[in-house]
């Protein structure tokens, strides 16, 4: 198993903590699904429960329609939310998180925690 310290013993005098060498794939996928610009947000929004495409540009100041539509396609696509049409005389549409996009929740709510924490450092 690449990155794997199962093994790993540290040279005499060396602490007892090995070097990580290799970024774990699955870790980099993930990050770099939620990490894109505005997906963090979508998700956030989106863990309280579903909302339509208006609500979703409200609570997210600053996003262009085109944007948010881009993003919501890759979410999808990703498997972290559904977009359900309901037909009538206006078509409504509805976008939620799956069961993967809601195990996603406790993750988001401790970056929030760590940010409010540190926001004086930040950028």
């Amino acid at each position: 198993m690449t990155g794997s310290t199962a093994n790993w013993q540290a040279p005499e005098g060396r602490p007892a903590k090995p070097a990580l060498t290799e970024v774990c794939p699955h870790f980099h996928a993930g990050i770099e699904l939620i990490g894109k610009r505005w997906s963090g947000a979508i998700v956030w929004a989106l863990v309280d429960g579903p909302l339509r495409f208006a609500e979703l540009k409200r609570s997210i100041p600053g996003m262009s329609d085109r944007l948010l539509s881009q993003r919501l396609r890759e979410l999808e696509e990703a498997g972290l939310m559904t977009r359900e049409v309901e037909d009538g005389p206006q078509v409504k549409v509805t976008y939620s998180l799956t069961e993967m996009g809601m195990d996603l929740k406790p993750a988001i709510l401790a970056l929030r925690e760590w940010a409010c924490q540190w926001q004086e450092s930040l950028p």
